[in-house]
């Protein structure tokens, strides 16, 4: 098994259809093993790699979405550890760039990619956003065995246009179907736009908006990681 660092970068500032960057950045604390592990043994791990949304800027560590995730893995009795390699105002080059540092230093059994944000935010040409997550699908299908993968889909803020909006928006079903890996559509869906579920900047999740994330990822997720039969 790959040996990896006990802490992996995980904060600040989102993604989504607000601003980009700002909020510092803190360690996130791999979850706690699950407790039907054998002793001295490593759970498999599922590795997010995402941008603020995933680490959980505005909330406590245990209120982000994946460390919901480690519970509900906790609850059905299943044996596997979240790590959340969320990072701050991270595009998607960044994380092509370091899901292969991730990769090199851990071996992952479930990946679950979250990126492109940033991308929308900024207007970057929906073809490089494309060309980013195709590149970190391939690499996860280069390991060995590969990891299987989750791929989250974002959406561009609108006023940039439909014509941009709908581009942004394809890329990821287009790349699911065509590298065969679970699309979770949106990530914020029910939760984008809905002051009760945003912080008070209108663009960061709430507790109650990241259970929502939870519920959206899982319904993806948690069918993956039952037993093969």
């Amino acid at each position: 098994m790959k040996s990896c660092p006990a802490g992996i970068i995980a904060a600040a500032a989102l993604a989504f259809a607000g601003a980009c960057g700002g909020g510092g950045s803190r360690a996130a604390a791999p979850s706690p093993r699950p407790a039907s592990s054998a002793p001295g043994a490593e759970p498999p791990t599922i590795l997010f790699v995402g941008t603020s949304l995933t680490a959980g800027l505005g909330v406590s560590p245990e209120e982000a979405y994946p460390a919901l995730i480690q519970q509900r893995i906790e609850k059905a009795g299943l044996p596997f550890r979240v790590v959340n390699a969320g990072v701050s105002g991270e595009t998607s080059a960044g994380a092509r760039r370091r899901l292969e540092w991730l990769l090199d230093h851990r071996h992952v059994a479930v990946l679950v990619i979250e990126t492109g944000a940033n991308d929308g935010l900024r207007a970057q040409d929906p073809d490089a956003t494309r060309a980013n997550v195709e590149a970190m699908l391939e690499r996860a299908a280069r390991e060995s065995p590969p990891p299987r993968v989750v791929l989250v889909g974002m959406q561009a803020p609108p006023n940039y246009g439909p014509d941009y909006a709908r581009r942004f928006r394809a890329l990821y079903p287009e790349l699911a179907a065509k590298h065969r890996v679970a699309l979770v559509p949106f990530l914020l869906e029910g939760v984008a736009g809905v002051p009760r579920l945003n912080q008070a900047d209108g663009v960061h999740p709430t507790p109650e908006g990241h259970r929502m994330m939870a519920d959206t990822v899982w319904g993806v997720l948690g069918p993956l990681l039952q037993p093969q039969r």
